[in-house]
């Protein structure tokens, strides 16, 4: 096992170069995961989504309505089958949307992708699971029965909770939390002292 590991040694000549070719490596890494604000990712704050400013449209109508007291953007985006599921689907999902963002690459109307769809479809049911099985309910529609396994909960509640419009353009002075600075603070100090 020694002499596997001994044969996987870079010579020793390479050695200090490939150590400080790492750091720069590591370092870069490492600043690219501040400015992303990567770690914001793990958690459930709907400010997050507001790391791409594209998501005001999304942001804003949901911060009006009435879901807003009860659930968040994960809440509803993605899978709660499992935590595997959650974390896996929440970092393919994210690494999707930074690529297209890094690459200025996104729709002026953002539509949600297949797979999404599914996800809110399973959300919708297992938060209002409820109401589907309620007498109440099939008291207001007799189609009630025929369409609920069929459609999709928002081909129905179409304002739910985003609205019909939500291009950049329909919402150009929501308030909504601003893209923070991708300087680091002791930078940011460091430039204004020399003013």
């Amino acid at each position: 096992m020694i002499k596997f590991i001994q044969k996987l040694l870079p010579p020793p000549k390479w050695r200090i170069p490939l150590i400080f070719l790492s750091g720069i490596i590591l370092g870069l890494g490492a600043f690219l995961f501040y400015v992303s604000k990567a770690h914001t990712y793990l958690s459930d704050d709907p400010a997050t989504c507001m790391n791409c400013h594209i998501m005001a449209p999304q942001y804003s109508t949901w911060l009006h309505s009435s879901h807003r007291e009860r659930a968040v953007c994960n809440d509803c985006h993605v899978p709660h089958n499992n935590f595997l599921n959650h974390y896996y689907f929440k970092a393919r999902d994210g690494m999707r949307h930074a690529t297209i963002f890094t690459l200025r690459a996104e729709p002026q109307v953002i539509f949600i992708k297949e797979a999404g769809q599914k996800v809110v479809q399973q959300n919708c049911i297992r938060c209002h699971g409820d109401l589907l099985n309620s007498g109440n309910t099939k008291m207001y529609t007799s189609q009630y029965d025929d369409f609920r396994e069929e459609r999709h909960c928002w081909e129905c509640h179409r304002e739910v909770p985003h609205g019909r419009v939500n291009s950049l353009n329909s919402v150009p002075n929501a308030r909504v939390p601003k893209p923070g600075t991708a300087v680091p603070g002791w930078l940011h100090k460091m430039m204004n002292k020399n003013k």
